[in-house]
């Protein structure tokens, strides 16, 4: 199975043998994957039953929740790495869940799209409209992303609260690209982080 890019650079840089706590799992491919390659032992937290059911067929230990109230019941530093991979955008309060994700694991890596990026920027400003893009492909009307991050607004938020780059990964389609401008060339973004 191959793994979503993003996803990739995550399941490449987890420790063999790591507990995981993957938040907003989605069908559980990373866990699948960090279970199969890594002997990793993972969890998952998801919100949409469809994607429970998918994870658990899989063999995976995956549980429905959201991530904006349930990740406040797990311990502290319960897990080596938590993962938030193309949820940071669409929970309601953002800031709460990274607090919780860094409180529950000793390193959290948060992947997210870019909202700077050119192609989102060209989109709004000479069709006037919401983008829709291989990585955005909702309308606006039906869109989970309520909070339009960019790659600088969380380098600024990390900044404020005082947390720890780790690492950083930069996708321009599905290849890496790098930390120059990535506001402006980027996509995606993976950060690695710790309190």
């Amino acid at each position: 199975m191959t793994l979503r890019p993003d996803l990739a650079i995550i399941a490449e840089h987890v420790a063999q043998g790591a507990r995981v706590l993957d938040v907003g799992c989605g069908d559980g491919a990373l866990m699948a994957a960090l279970r199969d390659t890594r002997g990793v032992d993972a969890r998952g937290l998801e919100i949409v039953p469809g994607n429970v059911a998918a994870a658990v067929s899989r063999g995976l230990s995956v549980i429905q929740g959201d991530a904006d109230i349930d990740l406040a019941d797990y311990p502290d530093a319960s897990f080596d790495y938590a993962v938030l991979s193309q949820t940071l955008q669409t929970a309601k309060r953002p800031d709460v869940v990274l607090d919780h994700l860094l409180r529950v694991g000793r390193q959290a890596f948060v992947s997210f799209p870019n909202f700077a990026h050119w192609r989102v920027r060209t989109s709004l400003m000479w069709g006037g409209r919401m983008p829709v893009t291989r990585l955005l492909p909702e309308q606006w009307f039906d869109t989970p992303n309520i909070h339009h991050v960019t790659i600088d607004d969380f380098r600024g938020f990390l900044k404020e609260r005082g947390i720890t780059v780790e690492d950083a990964w930069f996708l321009s389609g599905d290849k890496l690209t790098t930390s120059a401008a990535a506001n402006f060339l980027a996509e995606h973004a993976v950060f690695l982080l710790r309190n």
